[in-house]
């Protein structure tokens, strides 16, 4: 699963990364997050319903489905498990409609329980460059008022054999190359899969991070291990 995670760039350098075209795009002004939680602003790029082309946008974290009567619900929808995705009801007239994201992250959190103590751990891929979790958004309007609220969720899948120690779900991290179909293919669920165990590292961090308020690059910089075995995924 993912509840908090990373973007620390600056979003034209999102924007350039993912092939967008900077030139013609409004970039959002959104500050580096290195906490990022549930019902935060956060950076996505999606296929802009208007015209086609690949957008950067601010939408909440925290997927309200069109059909809720209100948005209380969406902070519980962070996460939706790609097994289940195209036949829940909550998720699959976004996935059937092609409301499709990709959700720029450097890195995220993740939790290790053992005797009793939660240890906090980044994972961040190996070559330090950004990566793209998978996604779906929606939009739902207000019936009191008729603005617009377009929000998120990142999809989950089984976690690969690096990050197997720390938890049994991450994020579906897409291969640069399957983006265009992520977004545009009538069903491309194959794409739904744990990263290669190779492309993602991690180490142990402050459990400064459990409080939202911590929001500072220190926060993912790398501490004593909690024992001889924390990094060991053989433990």
């Amino acid at each position: 699963m993912c509840g908090r995670f990373v973007q620390h760039r600056a979003p034209i350098a999102y924007a350039e990364h993912f092939g967008l075209d900077v030139a013609t795009l409004q970039l959002p002004n959104c500050p580096p997050r290195y906490n990022a939680a549930p019902t935060q602003d956060l950076m996505v790029v999606r296929l802009n319903p208007h015209t086609g082309a690949l957008d950067l946008s601010l939408l909440r974290w925290g997927l309200v489905p069109v059909w809720a009567k209100d948005p209380g619900g969406g902070a519980r929808l962070i996460n939706a498990r790609s097994e289940s995705v195209a036949e829940k009801p909550t998720f699959r007239d976004a996935w059937r409609k092609k409301r499709r994201c990709i959700v720029p992250a450097d890195g995220f959190y993740e939790w290790r329980r053992r005797n009793g103590a939660a240890q906090p751990f980044y994972i961040t891929p190996a070559d330090g460059a950004p990566m793209a979790f998978a996604g779906l958004w929606e939009g739902w309007k207000d019936p009191a008022t008729g603005q617009w609220l377009r929000t998120f969720t990142i999809l989950t899948c089984a976690a690969n054999e690096t990050l197997r120690p720390l938890h049994d779900r991450m994020p579906v991290v897409l291969a640069e190359a399957d983006i265009s179909r992520f977004l545009a293919a009538d069903n491309p669920r194959d794409l739904l899969r744990p990263a290669p165990a190779a492309q993602l590292t991690f180490w142990p961090v402050s459990p400064a991070v459990n409080a939202v308020r911590n929001d500072a690059a220190a926060l993912i910089a790398p501490v004593a291990p909690p024992d001889e075995d924390a990094t060991d995924p053989s433990a």
